[in-house]
């Protein structure tokens, strides 16, 4: 792993922003595991609970009227609790001295983690200066493996989400985000008729109450006697106990049927919105010039904290108009290292079970062993 001071002059392309003198400061590294250690390497962020923000500018393009595509890797290096891990897309005129939070930028897309229930692929898009948000939830990875982030923008105002070269979410900009007044509008002038009948069921008009019916729930009991010696004067006037009435058959009420007149839960109807006018050029950038991360990896939530950990690796950055070439060379670059990195943590696996069960090979074995490609692994970690 190369010092952070280095970075710049490795990759003078790359500029850190001085807006902040407590930037976090980014290396470049290949991470605790990999597949190719200098195949592998990538800017990587080097201290907890900072700020970030470093740029890299090539020649400007615009994506009128063609496919555009953005896509990198990302690696957690160490279980993140609270940090972004998403790229940004700049005018050419960002002054990357001072790339901050506040600076406007055309595009952000990319994993954002918070606590356990923010774990989202963000995909923001400025539109007549005012950020929009996806409305859909796009999941992304949290493991320690790295993986591919692609973003597919079409000229007829599709789009498309991949990890690892899947489509993990697809749509219409305008359906998905709310750039527009909705087509759709709930008709003001239409209010529910009078004779509209929401009832399901009623009761039976048909249906009659017995003329029997009505019987008292309690009756004198007719098995007690009023005592001989039972003085009126004396002991006011006598009254048998109540008892349960037999032939009491409680409260009447109708039989419920299906109402013949039920007309539905009533739905005001729709017109057209005025106020929706359709804009074919969502989305469409001019001299998009300048990739940023700008990112923060730290967040105080009462009553919770979460601590926001370095080590996040960005690596293989493609734009191009060629959806095609983008999945081959996803399938290039991050596949391989995909493959190379389960193949290495597996071998690691046998090696952190033999160090815990405390397994020490002995006589000729050890010297096999010793030789063999399980330790190697063990003595380059």
């Amino acid at each position: 792993l190369l010092d952070p001071i280095n970075l710049e002059s490795i990759f003078p392309r790359w500029v850190q922003s001085k807006h902040r003198s407590d930037y976090g400061k980014f290396r470049i590294g290949a991470g605790r595991f990999y597949g190719d250690r200098e195949k592998d390497i990538g800017l990587q962020t080097t201290q907890d609970t900072k700020y970030y923000a470093i740029s890299a500018k090539f020649r400007p393009f615009s994506n009128e009227g063609q496919t555009f595509v953005v896509q990198y890797t990302v690696k957690y290096d160490q279980h993140v609790d609270c940090g972004g891990a998403y790229i940004k897309l700049f005018h050419e005129d960002l002054n990357q001295e001072i790339l901050n939070e506040d600076s406007q930028y055309y595009i952000m897309f990319g994993p954002d983690i918070c606590g356990e229930h923010k774990k989202v692929v963000q995909v923001i898009f400025n539109y007549k200066d005012d950020y929009f948000f996806i409305k859909k939830n796009i999941t992304c990875e949290t493991d320690d493996f790295t993986h591919l982030y692609t973003l597919i923008v079409r000229p007829d105002l599709t789009y498309e989400v991949k990890i690892d070269n899947y489509v993990a979410e697809s749509g219409n900009l305008e359906d998905d985000w709310d750039f527009l007044p909705p087509k759709k509008i709930i008709d003001p002038d239409m209010p529910k008729p009078d004779y509209w009948d929401e009832r399901e069921t009623i009761e039976d008009p048909m249906d009659k109450k017995p003329d029997d019916w009505d019987q008292p729930e309690r009756i004198p009991d007719p098995d007690v006697q009023k005592p001989n010696d039972w003085d009126e004067e004396m002991d006011g006037e006598w009254a048998p106990p109540l008892i349960p009435n037999p032939a009491y058959r409680g409260i009447w009420k109708p039989r419920i049927i299906k109402n013949p007149n039920y007309n539905g839960i009533w739905v005001q109807p729709e017109v057209d919105n005025p106020d929706y006018t359709p804009d074919p050029d969502l989305c469409k950038y001019f001299n998009i010039s300048v990739i940023g991360l700008e990112i923060l990896q730290v967040l105080i939530s009462f009553p919770n904290s979460y601590r926001g950990k370095s080590g996040t690796i960005f690596d293989n950055f493609l734009i191009t108009n060629d959806e095609q070439y983008a999945e081959d060379a996803g399938n290039e670059m991050w596949g391989a290292t995909y493959e190379r990195e389960w193949k290495r943590r597996e071998r690691q696996d046998v090696v952190y079970n033999k160090i815990n069960e405390k397994q020490e090979p002995k006589g000729k074995e050890a010297k096999k062993e010793k030789n063999g490609k399980e330790l190697n692994v063990k003595d380059e970690l």
